[in-house]
């Protein structure tokens, strides 16, 4: 890549991530490419759709989380493991006031943009682990399926997203997932 066009890139995503941080879904492609001092051809041939953008822009975080995943299969309590995980999951989630809980929230469409696809299912994969190696030492109930926890965990990142006054939201609904981590040994206790 010329190192204009670098450059071009490189602001077209600082702009969006500023613009997504503050908007949301609701941030203007125009308006980016304006931010960035670039024409609006310019920020579709780098990204040509939305989906391109935003894995440009949490790419970096994506393979953060997963790598963060892959430490924690060593954790010497399974469940506890998997619990830290979904926090980080949840924090990244709340990025870009709720538009990345938005998208990755549910899997996506067999249409979907592929990039955006892709960060779906490491993120799924990273998850399964956690999750199975958690249902196997007994501290999670073998019926819970990966997809359905990370819609809940995006759901009450994208519900704690859209009330900033209250800093504890996050943790108050996440400890209500910790709920479904009792084995019958300890429920029987």
């Amino acid at each position: 890549m010329r190192a204009d066009a670098r450059d071009n890139r490189e602001r077209v995503l600082r702009a969006a991530r500023a613009a997504f941080a503050e908007q949301g879904a609701q941030a203007s492609l125009n308006k980016i490419a304006q931010s960035a001092g670039v024409g609006p051809g310019t920020l579709y041939r780098h990204f040509p759709t939305l989906g391109a953008l935003l894995v440009a822009i949490i790419g970096d975080d994506v393979a953060a989380l997963c790598e963060k995943g892959r430490d924690l299969l060593g954790h010497p309590s399974p469940a506890e493991a998997l619990r830290t995980w979904l926090r980080a999951v949840a924090e990244h989630a709340t990025a870009m006031r709720g538009l990345v809980a938005a998208r990755m929230a549910v899997p996506p469409a067999p249409d979907a943009d592929a990039a955006l696809a892709a960060c779906h299912e490491r993120i799924r994969a990273t998850g399964s682990a956690l999750l199975e190696r958690a249902q196997r030492d007994g501290g999670v109930p073998g019926d819970i399926e990966i997809a359905d926890l990370l819609t809940l965990v995006n759901a009450i990142a994208w519900v704690s997203e859209q009330a900033p006054c209250d800093e504890y939201l996050l943790d108050r609904l996440l400890a209500l997932v910790r709920g479904m981590d009792r084995s019958p040994r300890e429920e029987k206790a």
